[in-house]
């Protein structure tokens, strides 16, 4: 069985000061969650975030990194960076990145070599935009973008790979695919990586939902047999909020 990892994206916000308080007062309320739970914070919350998760089942996560390991390379972080900054996972290849920074499939693919090196746990974001899925190209683009972002890996380290099924039209902006489109689509990204890499490692590998997850949808969505969790953006920026989403079994 695949344990489900519910990983809240805070994108730019909170202060440092906020970041402590916010994992503070969510601490006491996931300590019994069944799932592994991860916030993904900006870099500059990333020591207060550890400092106040310190002795929690609270795992904290960077939002980006850089594919070389030192450099002329103004403004970016590398692997060792964040590990050294207390980080266990990096978010990899968000839409966001995407379409606002240059972020490409190969660029993607590029950091998660470099984050697994480091012995980061990736998440790794794939996922159409709304004219891409009208025009029928969702299957055929999510399997390219998840092989691609995978290339270079061993079998073994796929495995430990967490993919992030999100689609660009449902994030921000209140919609969200239904359960059975979710769930539809998460089962073809894992019949691409079957097809590379295995069934056993297909089996092992876990996918999450990235659309706008939130209380009033997670209990459908987990429902589904492919869905392993979920990347939270606005709603994991408030415990309580974000607490009944990692508490979607209670």
């Amino acid at each position: 069985m695949r344990k489900a990892i519910i990983a809240g994206n805070w994108k730019m916000n909170k202060t440092p000061k906020e970041a402590t308080e916010l994992v503070n007062a969510l601490k006491p309320l996931v300590k019994d969650a069944v799932c592994d739970v991860v916030v993904c914070v900006p870099a500059v919350d990333i020591a207060n975030a550890v400092e106040a998760a310190a002795g929690s089942n609270i795992k904290v996560g960077a939002q980006n990194v850089h594919f070389m390991e030192s450099g002329a390379y103004t403004g970016e972080l590398s692997a060792a960076m964040l590990k050294e900054a207390g980080a266990e996972y990096v978010i990899i290849g968000h839409s966001e990145r995407r379409q606002y920074f240059g972020e490409t499939d190969f660029t993607v693919n590029k950091r998660v070599l470099a984050a697994v090196k480091a012995g980061l746990k990736v998440i790794v974001c794939v996922g159409e935009k709304k004219e891409e899925r009208v025009d029928g190209y969702t299957d055929a683009l999510v399997s390219y973008q998840t092989l691609i972002a995978l290339t270079g890996l061993t079998p073994d380290e796929v495995k430990d790979v967490i993919i992030a099924y999100e689609p660009v039209w449902a994030i921000g902006t209140g919609l969200v695919a239904t359960d059975e489109q979710a769930n539809e689509t998460i089962g073809v990204i894992r019949k691409a990586i079957e097809g590379k890499y295995g069934k056993d490692v297909a089996d092992t590998v876990r996918i999450q939902y990235g659309g706008s997850m939130k209380p009033a949808n997670v209990k459908g969505l987990m429902a589904q047999p492919e869905i392993d969790g979920g990347l939270i953006g606005g709603a994991s920026l408030k415990a309580d909020e974000f607490a009944l989403v990692v508490n979607y079994d209670k």
